[in-house]
C-alpha cells in the first residue's frame, strides 16, 4: 500500500502547540503515527525551527529522525523558488517561503501543509504557484491546511 506524503511547513509544527491550530495539527498527527501518511520537510524548515522555542525544536527532532525526511535545496529548487519571486507571486523577503513551495514541488510531493495563509493557503496564490509550476514543466501541488488535508482525505475513504 502506497502511503502519501505530506510536506510540512514551519508553521504546521509550530501549529502543534498553537491554540488555534492544535487540534487539527495533533490529529494529522496522530494519523500520520497510524501510518496513513508520511511526512517530509526541508532544511529551510530546520533552519526556521532552530529560532523557534525548545518544546517545538523537540517536536522537530523527535518527528523527523531519518535525515531523508528533511529534504535539501538544490539548484533546481532555488531556480524554481526564483520563478515565483520573478513573476511577483512572492517578495525576495519571502524566499524562504518560495523555497517550501519550490522543495516540496521539485520533489514531485503532491501536497504541502501549511497554516500560513497569507503566502500558502490562499486561493490565488495557490492558482499562480501552480502556474509557474505548469510553465516549468513541474506538476501541480496541493497547498492546504492540515484541517482541509485530514478531512478531504476521510471523506475520499468513505
Amino acid at each position: 500500500m502506497h502511503i502519501p506524503t505530506l510536506y510540512l511547513d514551519t508553521s504546521v509544527i509550530g501549529g502543534y502547540f498553537d491554540d488555534e491550530w492544535q487540534d487539527a495539527t495533533r490529529e494529522l498527527w496522530g494519523q500520520m503515527e497510524a501510518g496513513k501518511y508520511r511526512f517530509v520537510t526541508s532544511v529551510v524548515t530546520e533552519q526556521e525551527i532552530s529560532r523557534a522555542p525548545q518544546h517545538v525544536k523537540a517536536l522537530f527532532e523527535r518527528t523527523f529522525t531519518d535525515p531523508e525526511m528533511v529534504l535539501d535545496i538544490g539548484d533546481d529548487v532555488k531556480r524554481l523558488a526564483s520563478a515565483y519571486i520573478r513573476h511577483g507571486i512572492l517578495t525576495e523577503k519571502y524566499g524562504d517561503d518560495a523555497l517550501h513551495v519550490a522543495t516540496c514541488t521539485v520533489s514531485r510531493i503532491a501536497h504541502l501543509a501549511s497554516w500560513n495563509f497569507k503566502h500558502f493557503v490562499n486561493p490565488e496564490r495557490k492558482k499562480c504557484f501552480n502556474a509557474i509550476n505548469h510553465l516549468q514543466g513541474y506538476p501541480p501541488v496541493s497547498i492546504v491546511t492540515p484541517q482541509e488535508f485530514i478531512y478531504d482525505r476521510q471523506d475520499q475513504e468513505i
